[in-house]
């Protein structure tokens, strides 16, 4: 598949320019024109580069790119080394980050829903990043924190009554703890984010909802897998997820 097609195909499929984002969405970094096999991973680490490499890849697909607002624009130190590595082997980097939170389908709040059984009845928070919704069968928040953990292969933190009952429930995969006053004013029952903050613990304590933190990483795997299996299907492209362990 040619670069540009594959530019064309991902920005309509994932709408970048509805967002107004911390960071260039789509193409980031230009390498060869042909691209036929991809490797898709949550962060565009020195790790993935390195992955990607042994696997003769054309192309790296990640939810978390490079050029983020606010950061040093100088190209020194790892960032020259990071760019450096792609551009020596001509490999292409697309990154997309609000649009894969928020797709209906592949995005990564969506996954997270599919693989908890959570129904989605609506959005919430900036631009409707968060979602909210209710469990498929009433639970309580002690057994939803058992339930994340299986899922995503890590115990999550969680602040509330174990034995506090869940049927609603509101969710924003990586950092978005900063949302968890509109879920509390929403009547959610639980909240479910990647991270948690230090004024997060008492909000949960004093509103009585339970407030999980799942892990910024872990809540955003599924999405960028989610599109390098949809392009694979669709295109016939040779398209693998490497996960870089990461605790946070």
């Amino acid at each position: 598949m040619k670069r540009e097609e594959l530019v064309e195909y991902l920005d309509g499929l994932l709408q970048p320019a509805k967002f107004r984002d911390y960071c260039p969405n789509g193409l980031q970094v230009e390498g060869r024109a042909e691209v036929r096999r991809i490797v898709a991973g949550v962060t565009a680490s020195q790790a993935l580069l390195e992955a990607a490499i042994a696997r003769s890849a054309d192309a790296i697909l990640v939810h978390h790119g490079w050029f983020w607002k606010g950061e040093d624009g100088r190209i020194t130190g790892l960032r020259r080394r990071r760019i450096g590595t792609l551009l020596t082997h001509d490999i292409n980097l697309f990154a997309y980050h609000l649009p894969l939170d928020a797709h209906p389908g592949l995005g990564n709040n969506a996954q997270l829903a599919q693989r908890l059984g959570w129904i989605a009845e609506g959005r919430f928070g900036e631009q409707d990043i968060a979602w909210h919704g209710s469990v498929a069968a009433p639970t309580t928040a002690g057994a939803l924190a058992a339930s994340l953990a299986a899922a995503l292969g890590r115990p999550p933190q969680m602040i509330g009554d174990l034995n506090r009952p869940v049927c609603r429930i509101g969710w924003c995969s990586g950092g978005a703890q900063g949302y968890f006053e509109q879920a509390i004013a929403l009547g959610l029952d639980a909240y479910v984010s990647g991270e948690i903050s230090e004024q997060t613990v008492h909000l949960a304590r004093e509103s009585g909802v339970a407030y999980l933190a799942a892990g910024h990483h872990a809540t955003e795997r599924y999405g960028v897998q989610a599109v390098a299996e949809h392009l694979a299907g669709r295109f016939g492209m040779q398209c693998e997820f490497v996960d870089i362990d990461n605790p946070v």
